[in-house]
């Protein structure tokens, strides 16, 4: 952790080299769409309130490439959602309920349930996390296993909500493409 924050810092400082006059670095998102490939998602706020975008790699060079930055962005755009999705969003909330369910009705399974909430909010971590497909195979087996202790004839509503975030992510990917700070290739 302590790691990721401090190249977080360094690409944080980086990242303003491209905004020396119209902007600030409002965000960076570490992501590592291929093993062993990282790179950094940064939002620039704009002094009249729009936004842009950039991908660094891990020296702090722009990343024009537009399928790299497509793979950035996705991977970063689902691993968001997975987090936000995971059984509803507010585990701490679903424990607590869990807890309470378990001491007044103490049905079974509860204990299968409670333990797979505390895994998940494991797997989840606190912030900043990078961003890969292996993070976010890691959420959604830990979120399905939540959902089997819960309910194991229910549909996942895990993979429905990331299903359903293909729009979210078209509609984030244009908005990157369109305000990208430097000219892209390919």
């Amino acid at each position: 952790m302590v790691e990721l924050l401090a190249d977080l810092e360094r690409i944080a400082g980086l990242a303003g080299q491209f905004a020396p006059s119209d902007g600030a670095v409002s965000a960076v998102l570490p992501t590592e769409p291929t093993p062993g490939v990282r790179s950094y998602l940064c939002a620039f706020e704009t002094p009249d309130g729009a936004r842009t975008w950039l991908v660094l790699d891990e020296e702090g060079a722009a990343v024009s490439d537009r399928r790299d930055i497509k793979d950035a962005v996705s991977v970063a755009a689902l691993c968001e959602i997975a987090e936000e999705s995971a059984a509803g969003g507010d585990l701490d909330e679903l424990l607590s309920q869990l807890v309470a369910l378990r001491l007044t009705e103490n049905p079974e399974g509860i204990d299968e349930a409670e333990d797979a909430v505390r895994a998940l909010q494991q797997t989840i971590g606190t912030p900043p996390q990078r961003a890969s497909p292996a993070r976010l195979d890691e959420i959604g087996a830990a979120t399905r296993r939540l959902e089997l202790a819960l309910d194991p004839a229910a549909p996942s509503p895990f993979t429905a909500a990331l299903k359903g975030a293909h729009g979210t992510l078209d509609e984030l990917l244009q908005e990157v493409v369109e305000a990208y700070r430097v000219p892209l290739t390919s």
